[in-house]
């Protein structure tokens, strides 16, 4: 699993590779990324290398409007599923931690992670991302993983791994609007360039102690037996 696949996309990569029990995750069926806003002639070029057959785009109206992706015309079908609730300026106004961001996000979009998770198992390959990677994809990338059978450790080192992904440039751009924005805040920076591995762990035990399983959580939340089982057969071989 290298950087980007895609010249003008951040942060897209393959989920492919990760250990899961006896078997790894399949490479070339699972993708995450930031945003498709700046996809470059060559970055449609290798969308439409990789076959890329379904999008699930995370953003909210907002954010589609501002920035639309760049598909050309790619043969995929779209699917929107907003999973924030609020705007993203007022989890910085609240201050609000990544942990606390992670559990609303699983607490009252559930029905939504449900449907990105049903998206996956609708059409491969599938690209799941919302504008940087690293949140919304960050969570339902890892509940589906998890759900799946992926190791632990493995669903929280490729969260984690989105930090080192994200364009230098953007991060200290990004960091000095937060500073003049909200000097007082104490998760500001967090919540916007950074994926600790506390973070995932810390939603996959919550996760655990609630619905017994990351699986246990989508099952309560309508996913049957058999959904479970394909969701592992599509991404593990």
């Amino acid at each position: 699993m290298t950087g980007s696949l895609v010249s003008g996309a951040s942060n897209f990569r393959d989920v492919g590779g990760l250990p899961a029990g006896d078997g790894t995750t399949r490479s070339g069926v699972l993708f995450r990324s930031g945003n498709l806003v700046q996809v470059d002639d060559t970055g449609i070029a290798d969308l439409r290398a990789l076959g890329i057959r379904r999008i699930i785009d995370l953003r909210d109206e907002a954010e589609l409007a501002n920035d639309p992706s760049r598909l050309d015309d790619l043969p995929v079908e779209v699917q929107h599923e907003p999973l924030f609730l609020g705007s993203v300026a007022s989890f910085f106004e609240r201050d609000v931690s990544l942990e606390e961001l992670y559990s609303s996000i699983v607490d009252d979009s559930a029905d939504r992670v449900v449907a990105v998770v049903r998206g996956i198992l609708t059409a491969q390959p599938v690209l799941v991302h919302c504008t940087v990677g690293k949140d919304r994809t960050g969570v339902t990338i890892g509940v589906a993983l998890a759900a799946a059978g992926v190791d632990r450790e493995a669903v929280i080192a490729d969260y984690a791994r989105t930090e080192q992904l994200l364009p230098v440039a953007r991060t200290e751009r990004v960091r000095a609007a937060i500073r003049a924005l909200h000097p007082d805040n104490v998760h500001a920076d967090e919540l916007a360039t950074r994926s600790p591995a506390r973070a995932m762990r810390a939603l996959l035990d919550r996760l655990d102690r609630e619905f017994g399983s990351p699986a246990g959580y989508l099952r309560a939340h309508g996913m049957t037996d058999a959904e479970l089982e394909r969701l592992r057969e599509v991404l593990v071989a």
